[in-house]
């Protein structure tokens, strides 16, 4: 996976619709995800300016009415978090000249999780999410293919036969989805530049957001919730090893979660189900992002069966987040867990139908593994459409009742 060569991005055809249907599209993903390029190959017509050079940004703020007003008819502005006082200009003249893909934007931050910006641009903009790269995109596997979560969805999976990734697995974990960080070499060089690029973070972003003393304690911060990917989210166990508040400490995490290195999993519920606890889960961005600022490789990983099992959880939560943006239709996600401890890791949900995925790092799989999943099955009712043990098997294996074992690489290899 080494190299600098070019990767497909899926997301291209939900960009290309949504520049024949609105005036402004936003494309919003963490830094280094690929948004300028993807905006660049997509809007190879549009004139582009980055909010990153000071002289531009200078102007934009210095002047945000005479700089909307002097662009050309079609433009991308990248890094448009820069100058959030861009966005009222930008209400205004999409107000007095309404054309669709007019404007492309690209955000590092979630600049719609400030109400002033949502209201502004609400029925003018539409979103397109882009995270790192997928393993579906690593791989060129074919989008036009149904793909696992159609499968999933459809309770539908065929049987079969395939190879176990084996120390693989642990490989593709420690090495994220970045880009830049994928054209290093495996090993020091690449965990530096994902080292680099949570001090970076903390320096531009999460400054830009917020003026905070403790920018030095957002990589250790995080570096602690990597720790603690997967597992439900405790604000008094990730405050502890720091000399600041509780509230401070959800402050600063929140911020980490704006810029896309930190996410919670909400709970899964029904209005029947009473006994579910409410708790979130805690996932971080991407895995290796995690391992380096763990300081762990493959290898190590390969020989620490707990933290494996965590990070392959929150692998594939992520890898099912990267393909639901190019899925043919909405894809909720949540994690259940009930008052008896009765977990499933993964939950998704599209219109009524509801599925699950359990996720394991062992090679063999048996009817126990199961338990959450039938309890799942049993909540949902009629809009269980099918539940899923991921393991690092060899074999398609069909556990009754709409249950399947599925080695994990048919994730995003098609069987």
């Amino acid at each position: 996976m080494e190299g600098s060569e070019f990767y497909p991005r899926f997301i291209q055809g939900r960009l290309s619709e949504a520049l024949e249907d609105s005036p402004v599209v936003l494309i919003q993903g963490p830094r280094q995800s690929g948004k300028t390029t993807l905006a660049r190959i997509a809007c190879a017509t549009h004139t582009y300016f980055s909010l990153d050079d000071d002289v531009v940004r200078g102007g934009a703020i210095a002047d945000p009415m005479g700089f909307i007003a002097n662009l050309p008819e079609r433009v991308v502005l990248d890094e448009v978090q820069r100058v959030p006082s861009l966005f009222t200009t930008l209400k205004l003249e999409i107000d007095r000249n309404r054309v669709p893909g007019r404007f492309v934007l690209t955000g590092s931050t979630n600049v719609l999780a400030v109400p002033a910006i949502q209201d502004s641009l609400a029925g003018r903009l539409e979103t397109v999410r882009l995270h790192p790269l997928s393993q579906c995109e690593l791989n060129a596997t074919n989008p036009a293919v149904r793909g696992f979560i159609g499968s999933l969805f459809e309770g539908d999976f065929t049987f079969g036969r395939t190879e176990r990734l084996g120390t693989g697995l642990a490989e593709r974990i420690a090495s994220g989805g970045y880009p830049a960080a994928l054209a290093r070499p495996h090993g020091r060089r690449r965990s530096n530049w994902y080292s680099n690029y949570a001090d970076a973070q903390a320096q531009r972003d999460i400054g830009d957001l917020a003026r905070i003393s403790g920018l030095d304690t957002l990589p250790r911060l995080l570096a602690l919730a990597a720790a603690q990917s997967a597992q439900l989210f405790n604000v008094s166990n990730l405050a502890a090893p720091f000399q600041l508040s509780r509230p401070t400490i959800g402050q600063y995490l929140t911020l980490l979660e704006r810029v896309y290195l930190l996410e919670r999993l909400p709970p899964w519920h029904r209005n029947l189900a009473k006994r579910l606890v409410k708790t979130p889960k805690l996932h971080i961005g991407d895995t290796g992002l995690a391992c380096a600022l763990l300081g762990v490789d493959e290898r190590t990983l390969s020989s620490d069966r707990q933290l494996l099992g965590q990070l392959l959880e929150t692998f594939v939560f992520q890898e099912l987040r990267r393909q639901a943006t190019w899925f043919d239709g909405p894809v909720e996600f949540f994690h259940y867990r009930d008052k008896d401890q009765v977990e499933v890791d993964i939950v998704l949900e599209n219109g009524r139908r509801v599925a699950g995925i359990e996720v394991k790092a062992g090679a063999t799989v048996t009817a126990s593994d199961f338990r959450g999943l039938r309890r799942l099955k049993e909540a949902s009712g009629a809009g269980f459409a099918a539940g899923v043990v991921l393991y690092d098997g060899e074999s398609v294996v069909g556990f009754g009742d709409n249950l399947y074992a599925v080695p994990v690489r048919l994730l995003w290899e098609t069987p």
